[in-house]
């Protein structure tokens, strides 16, 4: 048995309903990289300079999506594992649970390996394989 009729093809309105349910059912994402910031941080300041431009272009940037927040008002649906004391404070969290964590940013030399290799052991992501 079909799962799409033919009377369902022929009338594409009636796709409309079952196409609006799927889209509601399922997350736009789930994994995100939270970015723990502060005014000032001359550090997150050069992650600013140096990543985030690529960063939503990027596979890891696809598949978690930055969110920023500032350290003085760290949402109250944010899971953490512990408290977050420096910044910047990188934040891989699955429904905003956090998974792990990537404290400071010495460079881009070392960040995207990094990211790249807790989100491959934290995660589903997979990479440039």
């Amino acid at each position: 048995m079909p799962i799409l009729s033919f009377s369902l093809l022929s009338n594409p309105r009636r796709l409309v309903p079952i196409m609006l349910a799927a889209c509601v059912a399922l997350p736009v994402w789930a994994v995100e990289l939270v970015m723990v910031e502060q005014v000032g941080c001359e550090w997150c300041a050069r992650w600013n300079e140096e990543i985030a431009p690529a960063y939503p272009n990027t596979p890891e940037g696809q598949f978690a999506p930055l969110r920023r927040v500032d350290l003085r008002a760290l949402p109250e649906d944010l899971d953490i594992a512990r408290r977050v004391s420096f910044t910047p404070t990188f934040l891989i969290v699955d429904g905003n649970r956090e998974l792990a964590r990537l404290e400071g940013y010495p460079g881009e030399n070392f960040f995207w390996p990094v990211l790249a290799k807790l989100l491959v052991q934290y995660t589903g992501f997979e990479g440039d394989e």
